[in-house]
This record gives structure tokens, sequence and C-alpha cells, in this order.
């Protein structure tokens, strides 16, 4: 069956972007103690994983068609059918996001703006208040993404129709050709590279590595347990 475009660039580099932020800050939060000057690095990317978030958002509404909210397959009953249908090896596809997706991609972007704004908030001397609630977003995203790897890894075992690799080349089997879009909106992923560029480099200038402090628009964002 021929493989049509259905996901564009700016899609599939917020798709990776979201994972290799998320899957940093939490090696960080695991592996380095919260009073190493490392630590300072989790927070770090904690916001460029929000700021990644917010630019999502406005491709959500703005973006291609399957790229917008619009065309998230949200109904309960279809995400019923839809877990039924891979145990059953039923072959329905669906053009965009299908039932499962859309809603992992929902939970995990409202996860991510969580983290920043409770990270924000613990770095800015509420720390035991937003501790319990940063921790409990961070799981929900991890149990998230687990869940969401589980159900690929089923489904192309399900249909073997390489649905694993389509966030790579944006590609989807379908048999009827005007779900496809109309080109990979190059110019807008380069200028979501760059304002994730202008955004990482004002974190980088505006972090003093000596204290551990962010000054963060205006606000002292304090990023380091070590207070010398």
């Amino acid at each position: 069956m021929k493989k049509h475009l259905i996901y564009d660039l700016p899609t599939r580099i917020f798709h990776w972007g979201l994972a290799g932020l998320f899957v940093f800050a939490f090696f960080i939060a695991k592996t380095v103690d919260d009073e190493n000057p490392t630590f300072s690095y989790h927070m770090l990317a904690g916001l460029m994983l929000g700021g990644l978030v917010v630019l999502r958002i406005i491709w959500g509404f703005i973006g291609t068609n399957y790229a917008r909210f619009s065309s998230f397959a949200l109904h309960p009953k279809d995400l019923i059918q839809y877990i039924k249908g891979i145990l059953s090896g039923n072959k329905k596809r669906w053009a965009g996001h299908n039932p499962a997706s859309s809603w992992a991609a929902l939970i995990m972007m409202g996860s991510a703006l969580m983290l920043a704004v409770s990270g924000i908030l613990m770095t800015s001397g509420y720390k035991e208040s937003f501790e319990d609630i940063h921790e409990l977003f961070a799981n929900a995203f991890l149990v998230t993404v687990l869940l969401h790897i589980a159900g690929v890894s089923l489904h192309a075992l399900r249909h073997q129709d390489g649905i694993a690799l389509t966030m790579v080349h944006g590609k989807k089997e379908e048999d009827k050709e005007h779900f496809e879009i109309s080109g990979h909106r190059p110019v807008a992923a380069l200028l979501l590279i760059v304002l994730m560029g202008v955004f990482g480099g004002y974190l980088s200038k505006n972090f003093n590595t000596s204290t551990g402090h962010l000054d963060f628009f205006g606000r002292s964002l304090s990023l380091s347990e070590n207070d010398d």
C-alpha cells in the first residue's frame, strides 16, 4: 500500500525534542544529587521542555491538518474500539493520530507544562509545597511514554504497517490520497529550531554557574541547592 505524507516536519521535531529533553532531565534527576551543580541542567532542560510545548500548542492550532488538535480522536468510544481492535487484529486505519496516541500526546504535553510550572515554583522558594506535584507529573509523563511505546510496538506487530517509523519520515500507509498533507513545512521547522535555539541561548546567558541562579525574565530562580 502506498505511503502518504501525514506528519509535517515541525510535528516530528517536536515529537523527538519532547522525548529527548524529558529523557535527559529524568536521567539527571535519577542519577545526580540535587546538591550537585550538574543538577541545574535538569531544571534548564525542564524549562526548554516547557518552551517546546508552548510552541507545539501554537502549532496545534495553525499547523497542517494532522498536527492540529481538531484532528485528534478524543472520543472515549474511539479509544475503547481502538484498543479492542489492536487485541483482535482489526485493520481499521486512522489518517492522523489514532485515539491512543491522541490521548498520549495531550497527557504528555499537559504533564510537561505542569513540570515546567511546578519546577519554576520550586526554584522560587516553594520547593516543599510543589515537590510532590512535580514528581506526580513526572511519573504521569513516564507511565504515558511507556504505555505509548507498548501500544506502538503492539500495533506494529499486529498490523505490520511500519507505524514505528512514522515520526521519522512522516508517512503512513493509507488507501486514500486526499489524506496526504501538501508538504513538510521546512520553513516552519527552521523557525521552530531557531526559536528553541534563541530560548536556550537566553537561558545559558542568564544562568550563573557559580551561584546556580537563573534570571528568568526578571525572576530569580535558584537552580542549585548549593548556596556558596
